[in-house]
């Protein structure tokens, strides 16, 4: 799979060197215009991490970092990355690290403590946390996660303690980071009305709304319409573009009233490799000035070693 670069808001890219921002350069008697650059802010989205089972393993191993060691130089173009952390960070020991296939302790996650610092090391500084996993290890897990992320100097969004957005300032572009979780319960909700309010507050505060979700059906290959409907009403709402993830396979992306709806990055750091499908996800790097004016699909494969590299062009 080829990187693919999709060039959007043409016309905000002509009006931007139409009309740039003005300010004042002093030439003795005389005050000239100066032109400066709009601002602009470029983000990588990923989708799916796991940090414990063969994950843990290996960094265990070889060291945490390792996992890392082919994709940093592409984390490392961004302002920020973000993905969606797929359990809880606790002091508990894994259940799931050497557990057998399929059991329910392969499905029960906690990660590290360290791998708060870890994440920010590699440039992942904002995270979902709206998923089917955050409460693995209870309200107490969700809670050590927020402190630890915190104490690491990582933003996080979709919580279940906080319901927290993450609006953030990046080089002048203002971003607000909404999260929707299909599957939150025990007394969570996230749903689609609290989602549309937050896409409203953004817009209203001169936020550009980005919708991280974490929705559908795993493995499949396409979104089911239930996701689909809901998708264009965040976009018939005003969000600037929808990431997803959940089905741990990338579904092919679509176009709707001129904004990108990514229903499934699939994988970013997961030990499944029973097919190309689940082996191989999809970074995006976004580019906002302030609304979407680029998107550049990055594929990338999860090797056996438990590093996670992009696939060459």
């Amino acid at each position: 799979m080829k990187q693919l670069v999709h060039t959007l808001a043409a016309i905000a890219a002509i009006a931007f060197v139409a009309y740039p921002t003005v300010t004042s350069v002093h030439t003795g008697n005389r005050i000239l215009p100066a032109l400066l650059p709009p601002p602009s802010a470029t983000v990588i989205f990923g989708g799916d991490m796991l940090f414990d089972r063969t994950i843990r393993g290996a960094m265990e191993a070889k060291g945490e970092d390792f996992i890392f060691s082919c994709i940093d130089e592409v984390l490392s173009e961004a302002d920020v990355v973000v993905a969606n952390l797929e359990g809880p960070i606790t002091e508990y020991p894994s259940v799931s690290l050497g557990s057998a296939i399929r059991s329910p302790e392969n499905f029960t996650f906690t990660f590290p403590t360290s791998v708060a610092p870890l994440l920010a090391r590699h440039n992942i500084r904002l995270v979902n946390l709206g998923n089917n996993h955050i409460l693995n290890f209870g309200w107490d897990g969700a809670r050590s996660t927020l402190e630890h992320l915190r104490a690491a100097e990582v933003g996080y969004f979709g919580d279940p303690l906080e319901k927290r957005v993450a609006r953030e300032e990046l080089n002048g572009v203002m971003l607000a980071f909404i999260g929707y979780n299909e599957f939150a319960s025990n007394g969570w909700r996230t749903n689609a009305e609290a989602v549309l309010s937050e896409i409203k507050s953004a817009l209203a505060d001169e936020y550009v709304p980005v919708v991280y979700t974490h929705w559908g059906d795993e493995y499949s290959a396409e979104p089911p319409e239930r996701v689909r409907a809901l998708a264009r009403t965040f976009i018939d709402a005003g969000a600037a573009i929808i990431i997803g993830s959940h089905p741990h396979v990338v579904q092919r992306p679509e176009m709707y009233r001129g904004k990108y709806i990514y229903y499934s990055l699939g994988n970013f750091f997961f030990d499944q490799y029973w097919s190309d499908a689940v082996r191989t996800g999809l970074l995006l790097r976004v580019s906002f000035a302030p609304g979407v004016v680029s998107i550049e699909e990055i594929p990338v494969v999860m090797e056996r070693t438990r590093q996670t590299c992009p696939i060459a062009s």
